[in-house]
Formats: C-alpha cells, sequence, structure tokens
C-alpha cells in the first residue's frame, strides 16, 4: 500500500533502527481528509489497532470537538522502504502552559489509546526504531508527547510504547474477559441472573418491552433525541456537570453514532430497552469485532428506574457479544458499583510522558506529577469522597 496523501513534512532516515522491519520514511499530516485514505488502509486485517482509533469516530471528534478545544490534528505515519504503513499515530497539538504537547485524538471520550500498528512491526518494534518516528514530532516543533490511557496488550500484542518510561494511569478500566462457546453462567453467574429475571420481570409487563439494537439512521436519531433530553436531568440529579453540554460534544456524537463503519456497523453503537411509553435505558460503545466497550449511558426518569433497567440491559448486551464469540466487554473506566457486579478484572492501562526538547523535560515532569496525584486520589476513599464533595459544591 503506497500512501495517497499530501503531507505537510516528511523526514527520511536511511539509519531506521535495528529491528527486522526497518522504519525508512516518517511522514506528519495536519489534516484529517488528507491523512483518511492512509488510515482507513490501517483498519484492516494486518493491523492492531482498537475501534477508539477509527477515523470515523476521530474524524467526528476532530470536527465538532477538537476544533473547539484549539487542537490541530498532528498525524504521524511511519512507513518502510516499499512504502507500506508500519504505524499511524492519531494525534493532536495543542500549546500547553508554555509547551507544545502532543496527545491522542478523542480527549476524554476514548477509554483506550493505540496507534494503528502493523502487527509484524508491532511485535518487532525496537526502542531505536521508535525513536526514529517520534524524533519527528520534535523536528516539528513538539516539546512532549502526552499519551494516556494506553493498553499494555492488545490482541495479544504488548504496546510498543512499553519501550519508555510509563506509569499507571489515574483510574483503571473494569474488564469482562468472555469465554467463546461457554455457557452464559460462566459470564455472569446464576445468582446474580435470578436476581436481574426477578426486576426484568417487571418491566416485561410493559406494553411492547423489547431490548433492541438501533440500527437506522431515524432509529439513531430518535434515541439520540431522548438521551439528550433524559441525560442533563439525570447528572444534575447526581449533582454531576453535564459533559455532554459541553461545545460541540452533543454534534460529535450524533456524527459518530451516524457514521457507518466497513463491516456494516456504526462508528459507536447503540443499544436500548423501550417500551411503547418510553426509552426505558441507553448504553453505547464502540464494536472491535470481538470485544465490545461502552461510552456513554443514561436510563428513565421514570418509576420504571426502580427496577435496575441499565443493569439489566447490560446482561442483553453481554449475552448478545457472547453469542457472537466476542472474547471481552467493558464499562469504560471508573469505578462505578454497577460495573464491579459485570467486570471482575481490570484492563491495565498507562500513561507516557515522553519529553522529546529541555522545555518538554519541565512539562513531562508537572503531567507526570499531576497523573499521580490523581490516581492516589481515585484510589483513596476519603480523598475521593471529599473531591466529589468538592464537585458537588462546585457545581451548584
Amino acid at each position: 500500500m503506497t500512501m495517497a496523501a499530501t503531507f505537510e513534512s516528511r523526514s527520511a532516515y536511511s539509519r531506521a533502527g535495528s529491528g527486522a522491519i526497518k522504519v525508512a520514511c516518517v511522514d506528519i499530516i495536519r489534516d484529517m481528509a488528507r491523512a483518511e485514505s492512509v488510515w482507513r488502509a490501517c483498519e484492516t486485517a494486518g493491523y492492531l489497532a482498537t475501534p477508539y482509533q477509527r477515523f470515523d469516530l476521530l474524524d467526528a471528534w476532530q470536527r465538532n470537538v477538537g476544533t473547539h478545544e484549539g487542537v490541530e490534528p498532528f498525524i504521524v505515519v511511519a512507513t518502510d522502504r516499499a512504502g507500506d504503513t508500519l504505524l499511524l499515530l492519531p494525534l493532536a497539538t495543542r500549546h500547553e502552559n508554555g509547551a507544545n504537547v502532543a496527545r491522542f485524538l478523542g480527549g476524554k471520550h476514548t477509554t483506550y489509546n493505540l496507534g494503528l500498528w502493523r502487527s509484524d512491526f508491532a511485535a518487532a518494534a525496537t526502542r531505536d526504531d521508535l525513536d526514529v518516528i517520534l524524533s519527528a514530532g520534535a523536528a516539528n516543533g513538539i516539546d512532549v508527547l502526552a499519551l494516556t490511557q494506553q493498553p499494555r496488550r492488545w490482541r495479544g500484542i504488548a504496546n510498543p510504547l512499553l519501550a519508555y518510561p510509563s506509569q499507571l494511569s489515574p483510574n483503571d478500566c473494569p474488564l469482562l474477559k468472555l469465554t467463546p462457546g461457554a455457557k452464559p453462567e460462566t459470564n455472569i453467574s446464576t445468582g446474580f441472573r435470578r436476581r436481574l429475571r426477578s426486576k426484568e420481570r417487571k418491566l416485561q409487563t410493559l406494553p411492547g418491552f423489547r431490548y433492541r439494537i438501533a440500527s437506522s439512521d431515524d432509529e439513531i436519531s430518535r434515541l439520540l433525541n431522548i438521551f439528550f433530553t433524559i441525560k442533563p436531568l439525570r447528572m444534575a440529579a447526581q449533582n454531576l456537570p453535564n459533559v455532554f453540554a459541553d461545545p460541540g460534544v452533543e454534534q460529535f456524537v450524533r456524527a459518530a453514532c451516524l457514521a457507518k463503519v466497513p463491516d456494516g456497523g456504526r462508528a459507536i453503537t447503540i443499544h436500548a430497552l423501550e417500551c411503547d411509553q418510553e426509552m426505558i435505558a441507553i448504553f453505547a460503545g464502540v464494536d472491535g469485532g470481538d470485544r465490545f466497550s461502552m461510552m456513554f449511558n443514561t436510563y428513565t426518569m421514570s418509576e420504571n428506574a426502580k427496577q435496575s433497567p441499565g443493569v439489566v440491559l447490560v446482561r442483553d448486551i453481554i449475552d448478545h457479544y457472547a453469542a457472537k464469540n466476542y472474547v471481552a466487554f467493558d464499562l469504560g473506566i471508573g469505578a462505578d458499583e454497577y460495573k464491579r457486579q459485570f467486570c471482575k478484572d481490570d484492563e491495565p492501562i498507562f500513561d507516557s510522558y515522553i519529553p522529546l526538547t529541555a522545555r518538554g523535560k519541565f512539562a513531562a515532569l508537572g503531567m507526570s506529577s499531576l497523573t499521580r496525584a490523581k490516581r492516589i486520589v481515585k484510589h483513596s476513599p476519603a480523598l475521593m469522597q471529599i473531591a466529589q464533595q468538592l464537585r458537588a459544591m462546585l457545581h451548584h
């Protein structure tokens, strides 16, 4: 595959790492549209990537949120001597506290951040190879790479960026490992299922009660209209700020939910429980072909909320993907109690703050220290309670 895009900057290397697969050239693309053809070619078999780094999802984010946040695409593409793509790093840049910082596109809306790696290169890449690629950042004015919420492994391959110093992310991500072909009780215990069936029976008395996956544009838009009506009410009831009210976020969610991906699905898939009178619960997330990851949810403000419809819906979603022989399911980062009811393991995720210049060393140190402090707070019940009380006071 030869690149078919216009590049703002290009660096060729005659000395290109020590691995068996050589990095011959590193290009920087600063425009999403110009990166599209290269990017989509990496969303194929033979490449290691998460569904959070799909072009359709991150293009929708950049157009609607990134522009409001003042970030600019900084897409790093490394190729071999034949011009085949070895790695695409979907980054964005912004000036922060006196330094030019590159982060993964997607901001706080992606649970996992990972480059799109050719699988054989991901398995063989050395620190020398990576130094060659990342040095293109310094050559293009980047002081520090702030690469957060990275999985340590993906589909059995270790994340090559573990070659650099790293630290645990502030939040963990609860994970449910699914066993293909196993009985449903293997994934969700018999006792828990029994409790959920008791709640579901009361919901089943509602006229037209049903579980569904939104497929048509009209259905997706209808459910999102309901979501954006209920979610602010639900957040206010919990004394939480409505992150979906931030500039461009609703437009991003709508665009990503409607965007069709090559396998026929959507960049974000919506699951729902409904009856004829109302939408009872919504959960939406990304489908990676063998793993489903949640992104956002809400549930009714009516009396039907007493029957834990969100938890009932999660069970339905898990059973749906287990029947398709998926190997993993997660509910996104955070320690909410309902997540632990389903997800007994954790996905190890890490942050890397990689300085590329002298100025970047100070920025990396500050970012790293702040991240460590956040983790300490989030993993201390007493400190977390104080933080939540302060957040509620500020929200009021």
